[in-house]
């Protein structure tokens, strides 16, 4: 049975997602925007929108549950449960194929796996020595394959029909967070390391980078002139509340910049509180960034203008991650413990898992401040 416009294979009959009004007390949703319906059981890794190529917009996130899910999301923002599959790990990334019929995901399981949602086959596709930490589809014109980054410290891709890597490069240390905008791919590791990618071909390093930022690279997102749509450049954030922008070929060296973010405004007793940035999001139209942080806020920022464009109120658990829909209008961050603060902050009755959709499409746009 196709995936699409089947019966739902999970979320059916559930009321509410406390089932109770006494956790209520807490507002998880302080922007009002729109909850994602039947969310996992447990933080989420990371979430993707479907590709333009689909005229359905879906939304597939990845769980720290060991399941991927799929939603469907209709034109009034509101979602449908479609399907979900199950590694036997945490599942910590997820990336569509460019024709929308394939979700890959990445595991703690030491796999990726490819899911075909026309024919709902779940299958592994690749391998590593220890958990996988990012999956990226890579379509070039003279070939097609998925990367995979890997605890390993190994990046490899894979065709998908074949059960060995087309390709392995070793990497100085493990695979933190990574992205792909063909011709373009970076990688940031432990230990502060920085790698850019020529795809072009085949995959072959193009150059290492000094780390702009002294603490834990955390997420990376590759950034678009905005006359060629080429990829230029990348935005990365660290775990102490901090995103670099960083231009390949900067024409001046002050067009790379860092900015603090995720921060406690004021200080108590002279000690500012400061938190990881976990997600960052290019506005596919715009060419401004979102990002998201462990003290529960998101926040849109240009980067030309060097200005915030808006910050969001706090919400009562960390932000874990985020993405825009392939039409700018959609904006999608979730929400749940991140463990940011140790065993001793979890409350297992108040920290439920949850995902937002906000429009965006307005808020997002540059400033008009030069």
């Amino acid at each position: 049975m196709s995936l699409f416009g089947g019966a739902s294979t999970f979320g059916g009959g559930t009321s509410s997602l406390f089932g109770t009004s006494s956790t209520q007390a807490v507002n998880q949703n302080p922007m009002n925007d729109i909850e994602v319906t039947s969310p996992p059981d447990d933080t989420v890794g990371a979430m993707e929108f479907s590709p333009a190529s689909l005229p359905t917009t879906f939304l597939v996130a990845g769980s720290w549950d060991n399941n991927v899910r799929c939603w469907e999301v209709q034109q009034n923002g509101q979602t449908v449960p479609k399907a979900q599959q199950t590694h036997t790990g945490p599942v910590l990334d997820v990336a569509w194929s460019d024709d929308g019929t394939k979700v890959f995901t990445a595991s703690c399981d030491k796999t990726a796996k490819m899911w075909d949602l026309n024919s709902n086959q779940f299958v592994q596709v690749a391998q590593h020595e220890a958990p996988i930490k990012t999956v990226h589809w890579v379509k070039a014109p003279n070939y097609t394959c998925i990367m995979t980054g890997s605890w390993d410290k190994t990046l490899k891709f894979w065709d998908t029909r074949t059960s060995s890597a087309m390709m392995t490069i070793n990497l100085p240390e493990r695979c933190y967070c990574a992205d792909v905008q063909y011709p373009m791919a970076v990688v940031a590791t432990a230990n502060r390391g920085l790698i850019i990618y020529q795809l072009e071909n085949q995959p072959r390093e193009f150059k290492k980078v000094d780390s702009p930022l002294k603490f834990q690279h955390r997420c990376v997102s590759i950034f678009n002139d905005k006359k060629t749509n080429a990829p230029v450049g990348f935005a990365l954030g660290s775990i102490e509340g901090r995103v670099a922008v960083q231009y390949v070929n900067a024409t001046n060296p002050k067009d790379n910049f860092t900015f603090k973010c995720h921060r406690a405004n004021g200080t108590t007793s002279g000690v500012q509180d400061i938190y990881a940035v976990n997600g960052i999001a290019f506005h596919p139209s715009h060419g401004t960034l979102a990002t998201v942080g462990s003290d529960g806020r998101f926040s849109f920022w240009d980067k030309d203008a060097r200005t915030k464009l808006k910050m969001s109120e706090q919400l009562p658990q960390p932000i874990t991650t985020c993405c825009f829909n392939a039409q700018g209008n959609i904006f999608g961050y979730a929400t749940a413990y991140d463990w940011s603060k140790g065993h001793e902050a979890f409350d297992p009755q108040k920290m439920k898992p949850h995902i937002f959709l906000r429009s965006s499409f307005e808020e997002m746009k540059p400033s008009s401040k030069k």
